[in-house]
């Protein structure tokens, strides 16, 4: 920055001094960020509406995230802004090489901590939420990041909520035809639900029973419609969890049966929730993933939830019941080798009377469980399995148990009776509830058929030399034909196949995808959320509320808390906050057909809701009259030509647009990114959107540990009061030892925590070493993908880099420019070219810590010349800007450059320097190095291998040895192979 800017020369000599400290480093920092903020240095342009800023948009755009954050009330530690300083200079960098950078960031502000704060204290969660904001934004900002803030806002905004309401409405509002042609030429998208009501009243389309719409009354017409709604509501069995007063989606709770926020227990309960038909996009969620450029391991994470299986379902007759038993399986081909069948305790057949009772003739002692009656022994069973969760039931560790049910079914192709039991290892959420079980190929099935004595059926030829039990493995099928077919000798693909158009054939059976994904479970019983925007009649009936009553507000009430405490009593039931407040459920409204009164849903959206679009909303975020400018949309998120992956697959070109990179962590893998996915495809689907993807790129930054230490009771110490002693043993090894207050205390490596006693603020940062120092430390201390250990002793290795190069610059006794303006000598422009040519291709493939070691090559070189020249000064200032950028600024000024650098060309090498006029020989003797030579790097074979034999080192070896051959590969290798 200039001397008029800001603090003078003069004022600054007064209070620090010229030399690159802390405290100047502070000044410079803030007075840079006043200046980019009052002249909008870094405002992007929109190609229309109140965000465009020129005629002419620039036609290159590069559109970066990050994971949108959660303003929490315990503010930022070193390791959150890796992520944030990780875009920032993927940001700046691009907008160097010309393009025109859209960079902002806005708040995730609705969620259960700050709700659960206001449990605690009555502080209003609005109240907290903003304290948090308004913190974060402070610290943020001292990190000089180049964000638009026209564009940031709070999920909690209401003309945010307004939108977010909006788009739930559009869901609401639509049915999936599977058969709708797409835009992207494939078939199956949202439509509107009006179209599905004209298409049954004009008779396109028939009803479930398949009379005519006319014959239908009103309600039944309701409930045809309301069947086939993306967001439906339903009585299902829930994740309900009585310490968080909530029910929670299936990927809110972990592998545990647990929430995942709290790690309070989570039950199965029966109620009334909203939920959105995920499942419709199931094809497409897994299909589109081949459309992007993720990381393998994520899109290999969403594959496995989403859990597309293809195989057949398969009808078994059952004595007594009006129905088959359909089980769905993976591998019809084995379905000769099925020996018995497993049905979940919760299955409908055990309660509609196809349970004999009593025990049929020949039934085992080790069947019943004790059961006087099979009755007896399944009502037991199933009361016992109630009292487990789906992880407990799924444990592979345990002893599978279960109960024959006094049911038998019947193979249809064998005609086998095959007993069924009922076990606790199978879900009746997953599949059918039922499966058919083949214990020579499958591990569970083979444990299970030894403990109940239960007869193995080998379907599929194992290897030579297999020693027994279940085979998983492929091979020829055996065992397996009847007088109508036979599978024998087939591999698994085509037994699969013929087997099935054998089943379809004769009605047992037909082909089948299905899906590990369920509906997503979208009602919370809780306060801080976005409120539904309809309201039901006197007889239940849903009714939306139109585009102007939006947004609905959410009323002051008088308890934030849910009405359980006791976080173990499976029968509770959630009483959500919003009930309290009947003056705001019970309303009176006119919605077109009269004034009435309706009730407000008093559960609220959950924290995914607004989070799973806030992408757009960045886009334009002032727009009232839509959620998005379609311009606006097409420019920064239109369909792409084809890109390649880091892994050297490419992405073909395909209308998935999206931002060009998202980066965070990859606990997100699932979550957050499955469920905007599924947003921005029905919005796709509806025309709202050109793209059908959000996140075209994405990147997973590693992230930054710390080092924790204990005490011997465990109790954890300040880490930066311990000191470390390295004492020698009697072997000559070294080992260190940590104290605390001169008690020996215990290290341990892992993450950064209040509790573990061992955070680092950026504050402190700030105020030791410069925001910049900070920005560097973090970029240089390994790839962006990696985790790495913080260690503040090494942050002054940062600082000194960026001192040299202040260095370069000025003089620290009196404050001027000392540069040269003669120039360069030819081997510190041939440097100046290497770095800029290494640097464009580190930055450019986000190796950001290995740029900075190029660059501090460069820095240390100039160091060491006498005089400065300005054309490799400033080269180098540029190639900080990104990483450094306040420094930058103010070096970029202090050389006599009125504007900001920020929209610079980002420096490209000069393609003649990058010729090497000599380069290093490798000459070799029997394969084995004995001389390098510097060689012109034009030099022909001939004169290489001459000098390669005139070399002291190579006849020394040789001694009286001829020579067999020369091997010439110029000019950096010559192999000499001696006579023998």
């Amino acid at each position: 920055m200039s001397t008029n800017d800001a603090t003078t020369t003069e004022e600054r000599a007064s209070q620090t001094g010229y030399r690159y400290t802390a405290a100047l480093a502070g000044q410079i920092e803030q007075a840079w960020q006043d200046r980019w903020e009052e002249r909008g240095t870094f405002h992007a342009d929109n190609p229309s509406g109140d965000l465009s800023m020129s005629r002419e948009v620039p036609a290159e755009k590069f559109y970066l995230l990050d994971m949108f954050p959660y303003p929490s009330g315990k503010g930022l530690h070193v390791g959150h802004p890796l992520g944030y300083i990780a875009t920032d200079v993927v940001g700046r960098y691009h907008r160097m090489k010309g393009k025109n950078v859209l960079h902002a960031l806005g708040y995730d502000a609705f969620g259960l901590p700050a709700e659960q704060y206001a449990v605690q204290t009555g502080q209003h969660p609005r109240v907290t939420t903003e304290e948090n904001i308004a913190n974060m934004r402070t610290q943020l900002r001292r990190l000089g990041l180049a964000h638009d803030p026209r564009r940031t806002f709070s999920t909690t905004d209401p003309e945010f909520v307004r939108w977010t309401q909006w788009i739930f409405l559009q869901i609401f509002n639509s049915f999936y035809d599977a058969d709708a042609e797409r835009a992207d030429g494939g078939r199956g998208k949202a439509r509107p639900i009006a179209e599905l009501e004209a298409e049954l009243a004009a008779g396109a389309r028939t009803t479930p029973d398949g009379r005519p719409w006319a014959e239908l009354d009103a309600k039944e017409r309701r409930r045809v419609i309301d069947d086939q709604r993306l967001a439906y509501i339903s009585e299902a069995p829930v994740n309900w969890c009585p310490g968080l007063g909530t029910v929670l989606a299936n990927e809110e709770v972990t592998a545990e049966g647990r929430s995942e926020r709290g790690n309070f227990p989570v039950f199965k309960r029966n109620l009334r929730q909203w939920m959105l038909r995920i499942t419709a996009y199931a094809d497409r969620l897994v299909d589109d993933l081949d459309t992007i450029d993720w990381p393998e391991k994520v899109r290999s994470m969403q594959r496995n939830w989403i859990g597309r299986s293809t195989g057949a379902h398969v009808d078994f007759a059952v004595d007594g019941a009006a129905e088959p038993l359909t089980v769905f399986t993976t591998r019809p081909d084995t379905l000769f080798g099925a020996t018995f069948m497993v049905v979940s305790p919760e299955h409908p057949l055990l309660a509609d009377g196809a349970v004999p009772a009593s025990w049929p003739e020949g039934t085992k002692d080790a069947w019943t469980g004790g059961g006087a009656t099979p009755a007896d022994a399944v009502a037991a069973y199933q009361q016992a399995a109630a009292a487990k969760t789906d992880a407990e039931r799924q444990d592979e560790g345990r002893t599978k148990t279960g109960v024959f049910t006094g049911i038998f079914a019947t193979n249809p192709v064998n005609g086998a009776a095959v007993p069924v039991f009922t076990a606790d290892y199978v879900l009746m959420g997953y599949g059918t509830g039922a499966i058919m079980a083949v214990p020579a190929e499958d591990e569970r099935d083979h444990e299970f058929a030894q403990v109940y004595e239960l007869p193995v059926i080998r379907t599929v030829q194992p290897p030579e030399g297999f020693d027994g039990g279940a085979f998983t493995g492929e091979g020829v099928t055996i065992n397996s034909a009847n007088a109508e077919i036979s599978l024998n000798g087939l591999a698994m693909v085509e037994a699969k196949q013929t087997i099935t158009e054998w089943l379809e054939a004769k009605g047992a059976g037909r082909g089948a995808t299905t899906f590990r994904l369920r509906d997503w479970l979208f009602s919370r019983q809780r306060y801080w959320g976005e409120p539904f925007p309809v309201v039901y009649d006197e007889a239940g009936q849903v009714h939306a509320l139109p585009d102007s009553m939006l947004p609905v507000d959410l009323p002051e009430v008088p308890d934030y808390s849910p009405r359980t405490f006791d976080a173990d009593d499976a029968e509770s039931s959630p009483e959500p906050p919003l009930g309290r407040v009947p003056e705001w459920v019970k309303v009176e409204l006119d919605l077109g057909d009269g004034v009435k009164t309706y009730y407000r849903d008093t559960n609220t959206m959950p924290n995914w809701a607004g989070s799973s679009w806030y992408e757009l909303r960045y886009l334009d975020p002032r727009n009232d009259q839509a959620l998005v400018d379609p311009e606006v949309e097409q420019y920064w998120m239109g369909p792409r030509p084809a890109t390649s992956r880091a892994d050297g697959t490419t992405v073909p070109a395909n209308v998935s647009g999206g931002a060009d990179l998202y980066v965070g962590g990859v606990e997100h893998a699932v979550l957050h990114l499955l469920y905007a996915r599924f947003w921005h495809k029905v919005l796709f689907d509806l025309g709202y959107l050109s793209s059908s993807e959000p996140f075209h790129k994405l990147f997973n930054q590693g992230y930054i540990q710390a080092y924790a230490f204990a005490d011997a009771r465990g109790q954890y110490v300040p880490a930066d009061e311990v000191v470390e002693t390295t004492d020698a043993d009697d072997n000559g090894s070294a080992e260190p030892t940590y104290t605390w207050n001169g008690q020996e205390v215990f290290r341990e490596y892992g993450k950064m925590g209040k509790s573990l006693r061992n955070i680092v603020t950026p504050d402190e940062m700030y105020d030791d070493y410069g925001a910049d120092t900070f920005r560097v430390y973090e970029m240089s201390m390994g790839p962006l993908d990696v985790s790495r250990p913080w260690d503040t002793r090494a942050v002054v290795g940062s600082q000194r880099f960026l001192q040299r190069l202040w260095r370069n610059v000025v003089d620290e006794h009196t404050g001027e420019t000392t540069v040269a303006d003669t120039p360069a000598d030819l081997e510190t422009r041939k440097l100046v070219a290497r770095t800029a040519d290494e640097v464009e291709t580190e930055m450019s493939a986000m190796r950001v810590n290995t740029a900075i070691a190029r660059m501090i090559v460069l820095n240390n070189h100039l160091t060491a010349l006498p005089a400065v020249p300005r054309e490799a000064i400033e080269p180098l200032v540029l190639m900080v800007a990104p990483i450094a950028p306040h420094i930058a600024e103010e070096l970029w000024s202090r050389l006599g450059h009125p504007e900001s650098l920020a929209r610079e060309p980002f420096p490209t090498a000069d393609p003649a320097l990058l010729v090497e006029d000599t380069v290093v020989c490798v000459v070799q003797v029997a394969g084995k190095v004995r001389d390098r030579l510097d060689v012109p790097a034009s030099i022909g074979g001939d004169e290489l291998k001459a000098l390669a034999l005139e070399s002291a080192a190579v006849r020394r070896t040789l001694g009286d040895k001829g020579v067999r051959t020369v091997i010439v590969r110029a000019p950096k290798l010559v192999n000499i192979v001696p006579a023998k």
